[in-house]
């Protein structure tokens, strides 16, 4: 199997098993019990936990989307150090941004992740930059016309990263 579909079989199991484990949130979310040092964990999970099943439906399908074409070019091992390492990035810059404010709000989801791998095609495919900025942007502010509460800046943190990840 490869990495993508592997990644995408995790956060599937884990929408699942979240169902089972109460406060799985706080246990496995990105929250202030970090900075308690009991559950370190937290930037790892928080990437494969989700909101409910249209927020991991839409994750999973522009992962699928973007890693596939990702991994073909950079193949598996530094597609998969690209997505966890620069998503654990992504949790910790958008959860120190979020303590900054004193915001109290439990991190979830893949975005940051995939908004890394977006980030990092921005960067080196010209011809691509203009419409992944637009849909990055799309992506990050469009739901939070329509009322819906999404973690925009960790898609704009996550971009960061992706655009200054040193190539493989």
């Amino acid at each position: 199997m490869n990495s993508v579909l592997a990644l995408i079989v995790a956060n599937i199991a884990c929408f699942l098993l979240q169902s089972f484990i109460p406060y799985s949130h706080a246990y496995f979310g990105l929250n202030r019990l970090f900075f308690d040092g009991l559950f370190l964990w937290q930037p790892f999970t928080s990437m494969f936990m989700h909101g409910g099943l249209t927020h991991l439906a839409m994750n999973m399908v522009v992962l699928f989307q973007f890693g596939t074409l990702l991994e073909r070019t950079i193949g598996g091992r530094s597609f998969l150090a690209l997505y966890l390492l620069g998503g654990i990035l992504t949790s910790l810059l958008s959860f120190f941004f979020l303590y900054t404010l004193e915001l109290n709000h439990v991190l979830v989801g893949a975005s940051g992740a995939i908004s890394v791998l977006i980030g990092w095609i921005a960067r080196h495919d010209p011809y691509s930059r203009k419409g992944l900025v637009v849909a990055l942007l799309l992506i990050s502010f469009a739901p939070l016309l329509l009322g819906m509460n999404i973690a925009w800046y960790a898609h704009l943190f996550g971009f960061g990263v992706g655009w200054f990840w040193r190539r493989q």
